[in-house]
């Protein structure tokens, strides 16, 4: 049976390289951004999620799988948290009762390797509050990574929510993938032009593969876990670094 899945941060990066992957397997795509995506919308803003929602009930006939893969990396920490944070985890919720509905249900976010560095633990509890206003006031205020804290409280969510009755107990598995802090990406490259950015980047974010992670890398993984074959994960972080998280932490699993 066709599988229906929806993309955010569809139109580039790890999100277009995951839209073309699942197209070429026979995945019917919905792709959702700013621009040059099926369905155009702001995830920062709360009333266009709650549009995207009644848009995407209007255009599938099912929904299969969801994989929140829209991110920013912005000069505006607020910009930070409602898209990373709010624009998936509000986007996730409204859109479970229909998840419910498919036999192999999914669904994926974004985190990065970035969330295990140390962040502000009071925007965290904010999101993990659902509390979109706290957050948002919390991290204009915060000298911290805003990235960070959004991706951190991202890995947190899922562990959270994947074991709940109206999640993994209604049969959707639940997961995020961590990429490694650097793949080649749009939203990356100015960091990579620099002169010597790359080489410092490679100081601050080792791979045991001697290469950057490519979207097309990112993509693959995201197929397998966001589609049927996956059957028994839920509730993790998988790290797709290169072997980063092991060289910087060695034995230091838990």
């Amino acid at each position: 049976m066709t599988r229906y899945v929806l993309v955010t941060g569809a139109a580039g990066g790890i999100g277009r390289a995951t839209v073309e992957y699942l197209q070429s397997t026979g995945v019917q795509v919905l792709g959702v951004d700013l621009h040059d995506a099926s369905i155009c919308c702001d995830l920062a803003d709360p009333n266009a999620r709650e549009a995207l929602v009644q848009k995407v009930q209007s255009r599938i006939p099912q929904l299969d799988a969801v994989v929140a893969a829209a991110g920013v990396l912005h000069s505006d920490p607020a910009t930070v948290v409602a898209v990373n944070y709010f624009g998936a985890t509000r986007l996730l919720e409204s859109l479970r009762p229909l998840l419910a509905k498919s036999p192999s249900a999914r669904a994926l976010v974004l985190s990065s390797t970035s969330s295990r560095y140390p962040c502000d633990e009071d925007v965290i509890a904010a999101c993990l509050s659902d509390d979109e206003t706290e957050a948002i006031r919390l991290v204009k205020a915060s000298t911290k990574n805003s990235y960070a804290a959004t991706k951190a409280a991202l890995a947190r969510w899922v562990r959270r929510r994947a074991v709940a009755p109206e999640w993994g107990g209604s049969g959707i598995l639940l997961n995020a993938m961590a990429p490694g802090m650097i793949v080649d990406t749009g939203m990356t490259r100015p960091l990579l032009d620099k002169p010597g950015g790359a080489e410092r980047l490679q100081e601050l974010t080792p791979s045991a593969l001697g290469r950057f992670g490519t979207p097309d890398d990112m993509a693959r993984l995201i197929g397998f876990l966001s589609g049927a074959d996956n059957r028994y994960i839920a509730g993790q972080v998988i790290y797709a670094d290169g072997g980063c998280d092991a060289l910087q932490r060695g034995d230091a699993v838990w």
